[in-house]
């Protein structure tokens, strides 16, 4: 849909009333571990488990928000009757919906059935009455996610359903509303739509406008960090996240209209590479963003006071700062240098889909996930290909000691370097050299070497490999005690999957060694 932008008056930029949580847990089913919460050894988190886990994650972490993810998943509908049955004296000091916020991810209902949506506003209008009733002053449920969000118009239709299902519960039940209306949050996914994200905010804006016959008071934009690298490798991923915050920034400045980014991050660096080890590099690549996700890996596989400690670290640090602003030409760049990456990435992997499909069925679930095809979801995938989801795409390279960060890269900087663009790789990613050899300690060369003898597409990642050395100056693979038993753990995988014996232990093996499933 072609939306006329709105006008773009230099403007002061208005300060909100609401807090803007900076900490957003998530059910990213990615730990290895056994959560600190659960008392009888089983890493799996059921469904009728995650009300608790999102107490706790507000009680015992501290965290500010909690996404209640309908997306691809079975979900409990009644979270707040729960919450505030079991936890009445917390919530009554802790006010869901202005201290700490509960934000569902819902469905894509242009990408898959839209049973659970209508189930999910009914939810958020009953919780109203519930809040209401109680004396609170705020829904606990007020703001929602779009996932893959490619069309400003589709948020409006969210708000614009909503409204109509409550009027009609308004009209069947007699009872009034007391709360505004239903915030969005576009949580954008891919590399194109991301480096494109500047349209969607500004035909937002002006249909919303059209809508409600008001301006916008703020946005959330959604930045998402992992699936991009899945669909268009490590590099891409990054200058896509980089030049979308970029034009958040440039939008607040030329509407006047506050922008308070999330991104969403898994703790290795192929996913974002937020972890509790890595706050300083991470807050440094990613400034402005307001808000980060704080997956399972980051809460489970790592020491509880660490954790709490990371999570105190980020409530105080993401309050202030903006990223770098990047001139026309440097985001015609970054565009160039998402196609350069993106182009290489996806050839190879295009031609290793069969065997990570093959071994991700060998990576243990932690959470009961829809299936993501047929009525129930969608698939991810590359140029047709299907693929894992993110976390298992990562887990299965990462179990063979193959890390995915590197596959594209090497070529890609040597595509870089031919069209003059190296030292812009540099500017957009700022951690590149750390990120891989972060990553590249994890590399089990003999097991590549194995891999190539049965399709020739990895030597496509050995070429990646030279080429990475070549830039970082230094040889990757293991350098401690873990990271040499994490190339043991991988040898092993390999072997007896080669054999076709069972390897799931080495599997779970390696990923506690490197605080992370994928």
């Amino acid at each position: 849909m072609s939306v006329k932008k709105p006008r773009k008056p230099k403007r002061d930029t208005p300060k909100i009333t609401r807090k803007i949580p900076a900490t957003m847990a998530t059910q990213h089913p990615d730990h290895a571990n056994v959560p600190f919460w659960k008392r009888n050894g089983d890493a799996f988190v059921h469904a009728q488990e995650e009300v608790e886990e999102c107490f706790g994650a507000f009680k015992d972490l501290d965290c500010e928000e909690y996404m209640w993810d309908w997306e691809g998943k079975y979900v409990d509908e009644a979270v707040v009757d729960k919450l505030f049955s079991n936890h009445f004296e917390f919530f009554s000091n802790t006010h869901l919906g202005r201290d700490v916020f509960l934000t569902f991810r819902l469905p894509n209902i242009w990408l898959e059935k839209g049973y659970r949506l209508a189930r999910a506003y009914m939810g958020i209008l009953t919780f109203e009455d519930l809040s209401r009733d109680l004396g609170y002053a705020t829904p606990p449920v007020f703001e929602v996610i779009l996932p893959m969000t490619d069309d400003a118009e589709k948020l409006i239709h969210l708000q614009r359903t909503f409204d109509q299902v409550a009027k009609l519960k308004q009209r069947v039940f007699s009872q009034e509303r007391e709360f505004g209306r239903l915030r969005v949050i576009p949580l954008i996914e891919g590399v194109q739509e991301l480096t494109a994200t500047r349209k969607i905010l500004d035909d937002y804006v002006t249909l919303y406008e059209k809508e409600y016959g008001e301006p916008l008071d703020y946005l959330r934009p959604f930045v998402a960090r992992s699936d991009p690298s899945l669909n268009n490798g490590l590099i891409a991923a990054t200058v896509a996240a980089k030049v979308a915050l970029s034009e958040h920034y440039r939008f607040q400045d030329e509407t006047g209209i506050p922008v308070y980014p999330i991104i969403g991050c898994g703790c290795l660096p192929f996913r974002g590479g937020l972890s509790p080890h890595r706050l300083k590099e991470f807050t440094a690549e990613y400034r402005g963003v307001r808000t980060v996700t704080v997956q399972s890996a980051f809460r489970y596989d790592y020491q509880y006071d660490e954790v709490k400690q990371a999570i105190s670290q980020l409530n105080h640090a993401l309050a202030e700062g903006r990223p770098r602003q990047f001139t026309p030409d440097q985001l015609k760049q970054g565009e160039q240098l998402c196609t350069l990456f993106s182009d290489v990435y996806q050839g190879t992997i295009e031609q290793l889909a069969p065997m990570v499909n093959e071994v991700a069925q060998a990576i243990p679930q932690r959470r009961e996930r829809l299936l993501h095809f047929g009525l129930f979801g969608y698939a991810r995938g590359v140029r047709g290909i299907r693929l894992p989801r993110a976390i298992g795409f990562t887990a299965a390279l990462y179990t063979f000691g193959i890390p995915p960060e590197l596959i594209g890269t090497g070529r890609g900087l040597r595509a870089a370097e031919k069209h003059g663009l190296r030292d812009e790789v540099e500017l957009f990613c700022a951690n590149l050299k750390s990120d891989l050899l972060e990553a590249g300690t994890y590399l089990n060369k003999e097991n590549l070497r194995f891999l190539i003898q049965r399709s020739s597409a990895w030597q496509d990642v050995q070429e990646d490999i030279d080429a990475i050395e070549e830039f970082l100056g230094e040889e990757l693979g293991p350098r401690t005690p873990d990271h040499f038993l994490h190339r043991n753990f991988a040898s092993n995988s390999y072997f007896l999957w080669h054999a076709g014996k069972d390897f799931s232990e080495p599997v779970l093996a390696a990923a506690k060694l490197r605080h992370s499933l994928g």
